[in-house]
């Protein structure tokens, strides 16, 4: 396959890289605002995320572009912050819709990334993509914003997915190396009341899955494990597995002074997100770690 990732030199994009660069007859190309070497089958262009430029041509033809473009969230929501999360998404999937209706052979399937934070906070039902609840404040307006301008397209000869991704861990990225970290230094207790529920998937299951929504139907899909777990579980399972003893709990006021501290938001540990891929179940997909008992790739 030709595959085109935009914003792929984030923690997501170099799995997918690694993933389908493995196959030699894969053709990968990065979009990417830094310059890099290429190497093997992986092309780096650059670009800036707005406007158009010479890497429009490389969608011409196209068979899988993934965009996973945008600022992290995890940082301070400050008016700055908030104003270059908003652009960098919204304006990267313009420019490349735009550009997708100009080509004479446009991408088979473009896949947009969205995240299972859209769905309000629930420590009770769970959020379907048919039956969640998407609510309002700042994460979900950006996201509702986002998968709005991505459907506000015309793109007859293109199969649109939208994922909405929840938390990817594994040892590679992300979050979950500084919460191994924080467990072994004896930090790992439950945080808030603990009873908040995080939905996950590992790295494998994440590639897998992008991997299998290419040959589905257009629509939104939930990528996140069918068994959501309690903060304060998840926390204890951590423990156990590193063998750690014990780990001092972090009520909601220490949390939002370390949050201050390190340049963060306390919503990204307190917010429930119970959240079930109802069409990914249905259609057959396995995960390869289900429950995050069965999770055993973290043990260094």
């Amino acid at each position: 396959m030709k595959i085109v990732i935009a914003g792929g030199t984030g923690y997501l994009g170099k799995l997918l890289t690694e993933y389908y660069r493995k196959k030699k007859e894969n053709q990968i190309y990065i979009l990417t605002r830094n310059h890099r070497l290429n190497f093997e089958n992986v092309n780096y262009i650059q670009w800036d995320g707005k406007t158009k430029g010479y890497w429009s041509n490389c969608l011409e033809n196209t068979d899988v572009i993934i965009n996973l473009t945008g600022k992290s969230v995890n940082c301070r929501y400050t008016t700055n912050n908030k104003t270059e999360i908003y652009r960098s998404r919204l304006e990267s999937t313009a420019v490349l819709c735009e550009v997708i209706q100009s080509l004479k052979f446009p991408p088979k399937v473009f896949i947009q990334s969205s995240s299972a934070t859209i769905y309000r906070h629930s420590e009770g039902e769970l959020m379907t993509e048919a039956k969640g609840e998407i609510g309002v404040d700042f994460s979900m307006d950006v996201c509702k914003k986002w998968e709005q301008i991505f459907n506000a397209f015309e793109l007859p000869k293109t199969k649109r997915i939208i994922t909405r991704t929840s938390i990817v861990i594994g040892n590679n990225g992300g979050a979950f190396p500084i919460m191994k970290r924080m467990t072994k230094l004896g930090l790992g207790g439950k945080q808030g009341n603990g009873n908040q529920y995080i939905s996950w998937v590992s790295e494998e299951d994440y590639v897998n899955a992008i991997d299998f929504l290419i040959h589905q139907e257009s629509g939104v899909y939930n990528v996140c494990v069918p068994n959501p777990i309690r903060n304060k579980d998840f926390q204890k399972e951590l423990q156990r597995k590193l063998k750690i003893p014990f780990g001092l709990s972090s009520p909601k006021w220490i949390l939002k002074i370390g949050a201050k501290l390190i340049g963060t938001e306390t919503e990204l540990l307190l917010k429930s997100r119970k959240v079930y891929p109802e069409k990914l179940i249905h259609l057959g997909f396995r995960f390869k770690n289900r429950t995050f008992s069965e999770f055993n790739v973290f043990v260094n």
